[in-house]
């Protein structure tokens, strides 16, 4: 019988790309460390999907080198269409706009990948087989060059969540509806294992979600009442994913999957985070949240090692 399975997913990227900054630092590589050493003492592996400048980085580099060394985590793939090269320009400001990968033509999709698969195998010396989409774009060209690059998991669902008001490219159609999407794991062309992110969706009344859109109380009944729980720290819902997680045990669901940015480690590296102390109240939660993953019996599992378990 296969164990649940606890997956931890980081989206390994430049320094507050919330800013859409003109120069991408990769400073948040520093902090890395000490988020792996609180996996490892909870028997956890995390997978870093990595983009085009953390690939650069030689700091990250070294890292993730001593991570697949010692069998504690695993390096994916995970790609920003604006600054991933080719750099071929698709509006008057790809740093501004931020376009995502299902923006451009296919050939240019094709060539993106290939070429940050290549980086990333290259550095790393190990066959990427886990990914996940920049700013969770995703469709069906998009998985079926996934599966040309011979890649085996993606994990760029977010069910329950629409994606469609978000843009890109201006003049696109906007992001991914996963609106309808499963919670569960399914696979795409019989090759390619989609993992959804973890994301619960709560049955709220009509009249809450009529209030929750009103300017003056709405934010306090979106933070008291939210439509949905993301196992993703957030420094305002510790409570929420620890009622997740049990949740998930009790419902004996095969795996639950975490998420955060690399750069969410860093004081000021993103907008959840800004100052020591906010990062200090995140790896609290974090150890409350890992201590009762552990208790309710979840095995720390990469990517790939799901996908080894489940086919």
């Amino acid at each position: 019988m296969n164990k649940q399975a606890f997956i931890i997913t980081i989206d390994t990227e430049g320094d507050n790309l919330w800013q859409q900054p003109r120069e991408i630092t990769t400073k948040n590589a520093a902090f890395l460390p000490r988020f792996q050493s609180l996996c490892e003492r909870y028997g956890f592996k995390p997978t870093y999907l990595t983009n085009y400048e953390m690939a650069q980085s030689e700091q990250f580099v070294e890292f993730g080198k001593d991570v697949l060394h010692r069998g504690t985590g695993e390096i994916g793939m995970h790609l920003h269409a604006w600054n991933s090269p080719p750099l071929i320009p698709l509006t008057s400001d790809d740093f501004k706009y931020h376009p995502f990968l299902i923006d451009y033509p296919e050939s240019i999709m094709r060539d993106k990948i290939a070429f940050m698969t290549d980086l990333l195998e290259d550095k790393f010396q190990t066959k990427m087989i886990s990914h996940r989409a920049g700013r969770w774009s995703f469709n069906d060209i998009y998985a079926r060059l996934l599966i040309e690059q011979g890649y085996c998991v993606d994990c760029s669902v977010t069910p329950h969540v629409s994606w469609k008001t978000t843009l890109g490219d201006p003049n696109g159609a906007g992001g991914t509806d996963f609106s309808e999407y499963p919670e569960s794991a399914y696979l795409i062309e019989n090759k390619l294992l989609e993992l959804p992110m973890t994301i619960i969706n709560h049955n709220r009344s009509q009249l809450i979600n009529k209030l929750s859109e009103l300017p003056k109380i709405g934010r306090f009944i979106r933070h008291k009442l939210p439509q949905r729980t993301w196992l993703r720290p957030n420094r305002r819902n510790l409570k929420a994913m620890l009622k997740l997680v049990k949740q998930a045990a009790v419902e004996k669901r095969p795996y639950i999957e975490f998420m955060l940015h690399s750069s969410e480690f860093m004081p000021g590296g993103s907008p959840n985070f800004v100052n020591e102390s906010q990062i200090e109240k995140l790896y609290q939660d974090m150890e409350q949240l890992f201590n009762l993953i552990q208790q309710k019996c979840f095995v720390g599992m990469t990517l790939k090692d799901y996908y080894k378990q489940v086919t």
